[in-house]
């Protein structure tokens, strides 16, 4: 039988008073608001300014840009999209004479897309020629035969060159190079069954490659733009010339992408457990947080609207050395006017800050919404994690310039849209269910879009290894 514990037994334990364990059950706990990891600091979404987007879609016009003449074939790109501009064509001396846009339109529809990785081949030499090869983007150095078997490099050829332009008409065409792609290349290859099947089909492209001739060259202003003819300097009354602006036939649109997600609460907890924080009012707000996670992974990612594709291939760099350098950045900042802020993934900013130190340069530092952020040249370089790394330990860097007004990169939203909880974001009530959950729709529309070529530049496959 167990003895009654005396008072002095608690003391001998050495304890003397209530302990905290068991005061605790009558006390008030002081709680935080629910804490989430996730959470950056978003500095895309905060500096793009936002236009409002009637109708969820937006459209950019531009004048007509194409440049004859300078021996290359431009390609651009819609998102991840990459093309062959139909009037560029003309630079091949096959197609110097087609005046038939819808012909070189044609012609430009039956190049298909292929990429390369550094190291990769793209043609043999002595191998038979089937096809004309476009290099869209990125670097390829051609090699022959030395006299010791060696491979000594002839050439490199880079964004708008071409080769293989012979094959599209003679069958008995081969290679008498190797093309080895230097850089991770975007080619587009146009076989000569599909030419010549085309041609079969279009008597005014089968005339054209039977009576090949010189043609005059349409007039375009140094950044490729259909010119606009003008008359200064003059007196008295002479004859002005007549002019038009002219327009691309086809702008882009961007339609409003969403985001969405099906919160669940449920009637009881709403109902009892709304002290001394609402529960609803959480959940909401962690849901939200990480709906505008997505939405900033989107803006930089998106395969049709994401900045690192909608980047045009013209605007796209490669570092000199591998990791990037001040001079890497300066050249960034020269092929734009009124560059605003980098964006890259906070490794290669301090992949930044050691080549920076390397060379014995040290960034500036300014204040940013009460941050204080690296910089360069007085450009602020704001990091953001959602800029992907490759297997290979790179990644890349963006810098850019915004609003309407600079013909720059905006966000694009739409506001006023119904049960609207934050701009361009609302929470729509869907029922309770028979098992006493509520549910909501919580629903992000958003995207973005670069108004001219140069508002958006990328340095690309940075090395950010130590």
């Amino acid at each position: 039988m167990t003895e009654p514990q005396h008072a002095g037994d608690t003391a001998a334990s050495g304890q003397l008073s209530l302990g905290t364990a068991q005061a605790r059950n009558l006390a008030t706990t002081t709680k935080t608001p629910p804490q989430m990891q996730s959470i950056s600091p978003r500095w895309l979404l905060r500096k793009l300014p936002w236009v409002q987007t009637q109708a969820g879609s937006y459209r950019v016009n531009r004048r007509l840009t194409y440049a004859l003449g300078d021996g290359l074939v431009t390609c651009s790109n819609t998102g991840d999209s990459v093309y062959v501009v139909p009037p560029e064509l003309r630079e091949l001396a096959l197609l110097r004479d087609v005046d038939d846009d819808a012909v070189l339109g044609a012609v430009a529809e039956r190049f298909v897309r292929r990429d390369y990785e550094p190291g990769d081949v793209l043609v043999s030499a002595d191998r038979p020629a089937d096809e004309l090869l476009l290099i869209a983007h990125g670097k390829v150095k051609t090699m022959g035969t030395g006299e010791y078997g060696d491979q000594p490099v002839l050439d490199i050829l880079a964004d708008g060159r071409y080769f293989g332009e012979q094959a599209l008409v003679s069958e008995d065409h081969r290679w008498d190079f190797t093309a080895q792609a230097a850089t991770p290349c975007i080619v587009l290859a146009l076989p000569r069954q599909s030419f010549q099947e085309l041609a079969a089909q279009s008597p005014v492209l089968r005339s054209h490659l039977e009576h090949l001739r010189s043609s005059a060259k349409p007039a375009h202003n140094k950044y490729g733009e259909a010119v606009i003819d003008l008359a200064s300097g003059h007196d008295g009354e002479v004859e002005l010339p007549g002019t038009f602006v002219d327009y691309e036939l086809n702008p882009r649109e961007y339609e409003l992408s969403v985001a969405q997600t099906i919160l669940r609460v449920h009637t009881r907890v709403a109902d009892l457990y709304n002290q001394p924080m609402d529960q609803l009012e959480q959940q909401l707000r962690l849901t939200i947080e990480e709906l505008r996670e997505e939405q900033e992974n989107q803006l930089v990612n998106n395969r049709e609207f994401g900045l690192l594709h909608s980047a045009d291939l013209r605007q796209r760099i490669e570092t000199h050395s591998g990791p990037p350098t001040p001079a890497d950045l300066d050249e960034l900042l020269a092929r734009r006017r009124k560059s605003e802020f980098f964006l890259a993934h906070p490794r290669a900013i301090a992949a930044f800050g050691r080549e920076c130190s390397r060379f014995g340069v040290y960034p500036d530092t300014v204040e940013l919404h009460g941050s204080r952020v690296y910089a360069w040249r007085g450009v602020p370089l704001l990091p953001c994690n959602k800029i992907p790394i490759s297997e290979t330990g790179t990644s890349s860097i963006l810098v850019m310039r915004t609003g309407e007004d600079e013909q720059g990169v905006v966000g694009l939203h739409q506001t006023g849209i119904p049960d609207e909880y934050e701009p361009g974001l609302n929470v729509r009530f869907m029922g309770i269910n028979d098992r006493a959950v509520t549910s909501y729709l919580v629903s992000a529309y958003y995207s973005a879009a670069v108004l001219t070529p140069d508002a958006l530049g990328v340095l690309e496959h940075v090395e950010i290894g130590r």
